[in-house]
C-alpha cells in the first residue's frame, strides 16, 4: 500500500510542476490551474490512503465539508476587483492552518517529548515545527492585514509608529525566536510549557501585523507574493515535522515560486525586498491635488466626442489599464471600444505593467475575462519601444506606473522604477474620476503634459460614451 501512496504522490508532484509551468503564460494559465488542482486532489487521496487506520474519519469528513462550504461560494461569486483580497485571505488561511498544525503537533507529542519515540534525530523535527509556528502565524496575521487594507477596512496608506517601527519589529522577532529556543530546550528534558508555545504564536502574529501595516498600497502586489512564499515555506516545514511528503514538496514549490515572483516584482519597481518590508512607500490614503491647476501647469479636460475623433483617425492605439479600470469594471467596455476601432483598421494593443492593480497578473486576468487576445497584452519591456510611434495612448485608472518622474526626477520617491513610457505617445488620453494622486501619494506630471488630455468620470461610462461617439463617426 505504501508503494501506491508514493506513486500517487509522484504523480501529484509532477502535475504540480506541469500546472505551475502553465501559469507562466495567460493562454495556458487556465489549463495549468486545472492540472495543479487535479494534482492536489490526487495528493489528498494519497494522504487518506496513508492514514487509512485512523479513527478520526468523521472529523476529516466534517472538516472537508466545512472547507467546501466556506471556500467555494466566495471563489465563485467574488468580483474580479476583489480577487486580490480573496488571494490574501486564502493565503492567510494557509498560514493559519500551518500554525495550528504546529500547535497540534506540540500538544499531541506532550511538548515535543513524545517525538523521542520516532526514529531518527528529533531536533530537526522540533526546529521544523517551531519554524512552521512562527512563519505560519506571521503569514496568517500579515495576510489578514493585507486583506483589510485591500478591502479598505483599514487605510491603504502606510500605518507605522515612526522611528520605533523597526526596533519594535526586531524585538518581536527576537522575542518569538527566543520563545522558540526555550520550547526547543525544554522539549529535550521535561517538555515545554504550553505558555511558551502560545507566546511564539502571539509574538509572531503581532510581528505579521506590524510588518504589513507600514506597507502602502503601491507595494501590495509584492507583499501578497512574499506572504504566499512564506506560507509555502511554513507548509514545507510542517510537512517535515509530520513526515508528510506531499506537504514538503508542495510547500517548497509554492515557497520557491513565490520567492522568485517576489524578487521579479521588486525588480519591476526597482526596489529591494528589504526596503519594501521596511515599509513607508505607497500612500493609499493620499489625497493628492484634487484640481486641474497645479501652479503654472494646467491639465486640459476633454470630452468623449473629442477623444473619439483622436482614436478614430489613429493608426495604433495603446490601452494602459490600472486599478481604476478594475474598480469601474470597465474591461468589457474597453473590449467593445477596441472592436469598433479594429473594425476601422486601428491596431489596438494593451500595455501591462507588472505591478498594475493589487496583485501579480491582476490586469491580465481582467482583460482575459473580457476575451482580450493574449497576444495583444504586452509587458513593459515589450511595449515601451512602441509608445514613440503610437498615435494615441489611453490610460484607464493607471497612475504611478505611467509617471515620467520615475525617469526624470531624482527627488521622486519612485525614481528608478521602470514605468510605461506613455508620455512619448503623440497624444495621451487619461481616464480618471479626479486629479487625485495614486497609491504612491505623489502627483503625476503626465496629467499636465502638452500632449495629454483628461476625460473625467467613471471609467466604464466614459469608455462606453467614447464607443458610442466612434460608432457615430
Amino acid at each position: 500500500m505504501d508503494i501506491l501512496v508514493y506513486a500517487l504522490y509522484i504523480v501529484a508532484f509532477a502535475m504540480f510542476i506541469i500546472g505551475l509551468s502553465g501559469l507562466t503564460a495567460p493562454r495556458s494559465a487556465v489549463r495549468g490551474n486545472k492540472i495543479a488542482a487535479a494534482g492536489m486532489a490526487i495528493a489528498f487521496v494519497a494522504t487518506l490512503i496513508h492514514i487509512r487506520e485512523t479513527s478520526s474519519w468523521l472529523i476529516i469528513i466534517a472538516a472537508l465539508v466545512v472547507g467546501v462550504i466556506i471556500g467555494i461560494p466566495p471563489a465563485r461569486k467574488v468580483k474580479m476587483t476583489a480577487v486580490p483580497q480573496l488571494v490574501a485571505l486564502f493565503n492567510g488561511v494557509g498560514g493559519g492552518t500551518v500554525a495550528l498544525i504546529a500547535w497540534g503537533e506540540f500538544i499531541e507529542s506532550d511538548g515535543f517529548t513524545g517525538l523521542r519515540v520516532a526514529s531518527g534525530p528529533v531536533l530537526p523535527l522540533v526546529i521544523a515545527s517551531l519554524f512552521a509556528a512562527i512563519i505560519g502565524s506571521l503569514s496568517f496575521w500579515g495576510s489578514i492585514v493585507a486583506f483589510m487594507k485591500l478591502q479598505q477596512i483599514l487605510p491603504g496608506r502606510p500605518l507605522s509608529v515612526g522611528r520605533l517601527q523597526q526596533p519594535l519589529n526586531a524585538i518581536l522577532f527576537l522575542g518569538s525566536v527566543g520563545a522558540a529556543a526555550i520550547v526547543g530546550i525544554d522539549s529535550a528534558s521535561t517538555g515545554a510549557d504550553p505558555v511558551w508555545f502560545g507566546t511564539i504564536l502571539v509574538l509572531a502574529g503581532i510581528l505579521g501585523v506590524m510588518t504589513v501595516l507600514p506597507i502602502g498600497g503601491a507595494d501590495m502586489p509584492v507583499v501578497i507574493s512574499l506572504l504566499n512564499a512564506l506560507t509555502g515555506l511554513s507548509a514545507a516545514a510542517a510537512g517535515l515535522a509530520l513526515n508528510n511528503i506531499a506537504m514538503i514538496v508542495a510547500g517548497m514549490i509554492v515557497g520557491a515560486s513565490g520567492t522568485i515572483l517576489t524578487n521579479l516584482m521588486a525588480k519591476a519597481m526597482n526596489r529591494s525586498i528589504l526596503s519594501i518590508v521596511a515599509g513607508g512607500f505607497g500612500g493609499g490614503g493620499a489625497t493628492g491635488v484634487d484640481s486641474t491647476n497645479n501652479g503654472d501647469q494646467v491639465a486640459k479636460s476633454t470630452s468623449a466626442a473629442d477623444a473619439a475623433i483622436k482614436l478614430a483617425y489613429a493608426n495604433q492605439v495603446i490601452v494602459v489599464p490600472g486599478y481604476g479600470l478594475a474598480v469601474a469594471q470597465a474591461q468589457h467596455a474597453v473590449k467593445d471600444m477596441a472592436k469598433v476601432l479594429e473594425a476601422r483598421g486601428v491596431e489596438v494593443k494593451y500595455a501591462i505593467h507588472p505591478v498594475a492593480g493589487r496583485m501579480p497578473g491582476h490586469m491580465n486576468v481582467l482583460l482575459a475575462e473580457a476575451d482580450v487576445s493574449y497576444d495583444a497584452m504586452k509587458e513593459t519591456d515589450d511595449i515601451n519601444g512602441e509608445f514613440a510611434r503610437t498615435d494615441v495612448t489611453i490610460v484607464i485608472g493607471a497612475n504611478d506606473v505611467t509617471n515620467p518622474a520615475a525617469r526624470t526626477d531624482p527627488n521622486s520617491p519612485i525614481f528608478g522604477m521602470p514605468v510605461l513610457n506613455v508620455d512619448q505617445s503623440r497624444a495621451v488620453i487619461v481616464l480618471k474620476r479626479s486629479m487625485s494622486s495614486g497609491f504612491a501619494g505623489i502627483e503625476n506630471p503626465l496629467f499636465f503634459g502638452v500632449n495629454t488630455t483628461m476625460l473625467f468620470g467613471d471609467a466604464k461610462k466614459s469608455v462606453a460614451q467614447v464607443t458610442e461617439e466612434l460608432k457615430a463617426l
